[in-house]
């Protein structure tokens, strides 16, 4: 397990705290922050670090500027929202994340002053993991803490380099961090039993370390999603003109034998709801059986499928969801999806939502509040699924 800003001493000393701020602004002006959950997210910790005597700095990318300023990235919204949001602090905003007017404004931070710096990817150091721009970062304060586990799977100056770069420097874990880490750490490792997988989506081929490393540690393993007409052609079906990898047919046959070699539950939709264009005004109907008839496409699993998923789920006491069931982004083919959420809403279980999609669907489902956790991470919540060490993890403390 690692330290947390808890387990330090902070006060009278400046932190500094990588933040995942990459919100989403509105297209018109990329002023208004549209969906404020990731500032919110990391507000126990900047709380806490004001409340117990420090003055706190903050450092977030936002978009994809390419390494230079860009006006359209500013981190200018995210600072009126903090400043709104942490009223009786003094909030200041940066107008670049290094450089001598930044170390000035840095250096004359008062407890419980607040710090926002201007959009670290402003700089291609950032995303090189520069030595001398970590360096620029770190000298900013005493202690670092990374709170962005949706970043962490990259080895950035601000998620890694900075956490080396200042000998003597603290590098601790934020409070969401501490929350990914635990829940996503133990869903997989000590789980309770029986613990089911649900992993969709479109390909096989950005999901199979998950699924091979998921098969180590689940009773069973749901494959649903575009994916899914990879393995059920490899299983003989004919699946029309719906999603398929054919280069991982091979693949997809190993994974199922080496399933049925551990005595692991498989499971891949019996029946489908299929359309004849990917359009959710497309002609819809649904299949008998597993097979798809040519010139027909997959788009959801079938109501014989759904039920069998929620049999499953009500038997299992851990749940991880990584991936929609179908094309729920389409009206008519959302059904077992938004279902399947509400249905782990009101199933006693542990359940873990995997980040990316599947979380976008929980919360338009609006029963977000009623799972165990969910991740803020997309990518990096499935590299930790597939049990890599995320970079940003591995430079903090052990406790």
């Amino acid at each position: 397990m690692k330290k947390t800003i808890s387990d330090i001493d902070i006060n009278g000393k400046k932190v500094i705290v990588r933040v995942d701020f990459n919100v989403p602004l509105d297209k018109e002006t990329n002023t208004k922050i549209t969906d404020s959950t990731r500032i919110d997210s990391a507000m126990p910790t900047i709380e806490y670090i004001l409340s117990n005597g420090a003055s706190l700095i903050l450092m977030s990318h936002l978009g994809r500027p390419d390494g230079k300023p860009n006006p359209k990235y500013s981190l200018k919204p995210v600072y009126e929202y903090l400043a709104n949001k942490l009223s009786n602090y003094n909030v200041l905003f940066a107008n670049d994340c290094i450089g001598d007017e930044v170390s000035k404004q840095a250096k004359n931070l008062k407890s419980g002053d607040v710090l926002l710096l201007e959009n670290l990817r402003f700089h291609k150091e950032e995303e090189e993991n520069d030595a001398n721009f970590s360096k620029e970062l770190a000298n900013l304060a005493d202690v670092y803490v990374n709170d962005a586990f949706g970043t962490a799977h990259r080895a950035h100056a601000s998620t890694a380099g900075i956490a080396k770069a200042k000998a003597g420097m603290q590098a601790v874990a934020g409070f969401l961090m501490e929350k990914e880490i635990k829940y996503l750490g133990e869903a997989v490792a000590n789980p309770q039993k029986p613990f089911t997988a649900i992993i969709g989506g479109a390909k096989i081929s950005s999901k199979i370390s998950v699924l091979i490393n998921l098969l180590d540690k689940v009773d069973t393993l749901i494959v649903v999603g575009g994916m899914a007409y990879t393995f059920l052609k490899a299983k003989g079906f004919s699946i029309g003109s719906s999603l398929c990898e054919d280069d991982f047919l091979d693949t997809a046959k190993e994974i199922m034998e080496k399933a049925s070699s551990m005595g692991k539950m498989l499971y891949l939709p019996i029946d489908n709801v299929i359309a004849d264009k990917f359009d959710n005004n497309a002609n819809i109907k649904t299949t008998e059986d597993a097979n798809i008839p040519d010139g027909w496409m997959g788009m959801d699993v079938g109501p014989k499928s759904l039920t069998d998923i929620k049999n499953i789920i009500s038997k299992s006491k851990t749940i991880v969801w990584n991936g929609p069931l179908g094309v729920f982004e389409m009206e008519n083919f959302a059904k077992s999806t938004f279902e399947v959420a509400k249905f782990i809403a009101q199933t006693d279980v542990v359940s873990v939502i995997g980040g990316g999609d599947s979380v976008s669907a929980v919360n338009k489902s609006g029963v977000a509040d009623k799972m165990t956790h969910i991740s803020t991470g997309g990518g990096a919540a499935l590299e930790f699924l597939e049990g890599k060490d995320l970079p940003g993890i591995e430079v903090l403390e052990d406790k």
